[in-house]
């Protein structure tokens, strides 16, 4: 017997579908079940890796963390990794399948709709339940023909599908019942009722809200979910960084770069949560002014981040920059003397000079490394700090002969090494490496930290933010709806 789906619409991209789903798959887990998050189709460039080497999107790794299951590629088949502004490589079942334009990609679609239903139908034998998730809005009618992340995975799986929407953004009735109006019949038979999210300020202010909701949809409202604070979770992608958000203070500043077609912007998460660290996104070089350290994060297109970097001056003020400079992945490429695709992998491919800053050349070749990893650090302040991660590049980089390597590692995947990652300066100031999640590790990260001058604070027991999250949404919603929603 299929297991039932439990599928999470939004108004729009960026309500809190994908927070939503990860509270969903941890009160779902914790209520005994084996639940599995599934997304059809995601575009992001934050993604992860699964233990088999599979690519899928950052968030749906999460919701798997939220569920205690191992994340697979089935989760999440299609991933669409933006490299410009029309450009994207597609990514099926965790291992890249084309580079193609918008339009390209549009008519392709429906070529991937047996992907998609083919790998649902594989979490529905394996667990008790599947809470999946939609993309943007699924109203947007002229790609409504070939939709197959929304409506069509819902009326697919026969799913008990909720409508999300973001009061904090303004306009939630038409939110909710312009959504509402433009679903087909058959589509909006599917719905159990209406989430109303991020809500501020007294809950009963909005009672008559709620029932204006419900006499003009004709369905329940199930939940009105506050406002949540440092929820802890990785942002689904480069959207957040658009939304203006408070500041966060402190004494030590980290200045990051934010590049085109950034990617994997969560590995900086770990420096953000620490007491006393303030992360300033950063796109003109008089905003270095006043940083200790400058990271280059990750990109999904190296050249023309490069040409970006000159373009916008960057160049003299990073090779000036006093502090201390890390790049990661792309923007370790970025740090090196030269950067060099001569198969056209990144769109019309080229060659560039690096920023000189680490003894190292990258060239691209059509191999993509997605692959987890393990090692010790090098650096001289964290020497054998144990390191987790994974790596997800097209490029191979080679250091000059005698250059330090940052890190060894000691294992790919299953099988076992030790081979250099990443360079570092005589100095120790500047270093780079292919690591993600290098900074989810507490010794090196504090360590490094401390080069810069700060200082830890009092030792907290921080709370799991899975549990937070699943508390919070829990109370927020109607508790015989959602029983009924997870029902086997």
């Amino acid at each position: 017997m299929s297991a039932p789906v439990l599928m999470v619409l939004g108004t729009a991209s960026s309500v809190g579908k994908s927070t939503l789903v990860t509270a969903l798959c941890r009160i779902a887990s914790r209520r005994g079940l084996r639940v599995a998050p599934f997304k059809a189709q995601n575009m992001s460039n934050n993604a992860a890796v699964t233990m088999a080497g599979e690519e899928i999107a950052r968030s749906v790794a999460v919701q798997a963390a939220a569920a205690g299951v191992a994340p697979t590629a089935a989760m999440n088949p299609i991933l669409i990794k933006p490299e410009g502004e029309r450009r994207s490589q597609i990514v099926v079942e965790g291992r890249p399948w084309r580079t193609l334009d918008a339009l390209d990609y549009w008519q392709r679609k429906e070529l991937l709709w047996e992907v998609v239903t083919r790998n649902l139908a594989a979490l529905r034998a394996s667990y008790d339940l599947v809470v999946a998730e939609g993309a943007g809005s699924p109203v947007e009618l002229n790609l409504k023909p070939r939709d197959i992340v929304n409506t069509r995975v819902a009326l697919h799986a026969g799913a008990r599908t909720l409508l999300v929407g973001d009061i904090d953004a303004g306009g939630i009735f038409a939110q909710l019942l312009g959504t509402l109006m433009l679903l087909e019949p058959e589509e909006r038979a599917l719905l159990r009722g209406l989430v109303v999210n991020r809500f501020r300020g007294d809950r009963a202010l909005f009672d008559d809200g709620i029932a204006i909701l419900e006499r003009r949809s004709g369905l329940p409202v199930l939940g009105v979910v506050p406002w949540l604070d440092a929820i802890g979770l990785p942002e689904e992608d480069a959207v957040a960084l658009e939304r203006p958000t408070a500041t966060t203070h402190g004494s030590t500043v980290i200045a990051v770069l934010r590049l085109p077609a950034i990617a994997n912007f969560d590995d900086l998460d770990p420096l953000a949560a620490e007491p006393g660290v303030a992360l300033r996104w950063v796109t003109r070089p008089e905003e270095l002014r006043g940083a200790m350290a400058l990271v280059l994060p990750g990109t999904k297109h190296t050249l023309a981040a490069r040409r970006w970097l000159r373009e916008r001056g960057f160049d003299g003020a990073i090779r000036a920059f006093p502090g201390a400079v890390v790049g990661l992945c792309g923007g370790y490429q970025l740090l090196g003397r030269r950067i060099s695709d001569p198969e056209g992998v990144e769109g019309a491919g080229g060659d560039e000079p690096g920023l000189d800053l680490l003894p190292v050349a990258t060239i691209f070749g059509p191999e993509k490394r997605t692959v987890r990893v393990a090692g010790v650090a090098r650096a001289p302040w964290a020497p054998d700090e144990p390191l987790l991660g994974y790596e997800i590049h097209m490029g191979q980089t080679s250091l000059d002969a005698g250059a330090p390597a940052l890190a060894t590692i000691t294992r790919r995947g299953a099988a076992p090494c030790s081979e250099p990652d990443g360079c570092l300066s005589a100095d120790g100031r500047v270093w780079g490496c292919y690591i993600h999640g290098i900074f989810s590790a507490e010794g090196f990260r504090r360590a490094w930290l401390a080069t810069l001058g700060w200082r830890p604070g009092a030792p907290t027991t921080p709370r799991d933010p899975f549990e937070r999250l699943a508390d919070h949404v829990e109370a927020a919603l109607d508790p015989d709806a959602l029983a009924a929603l997870l029902a086997r």
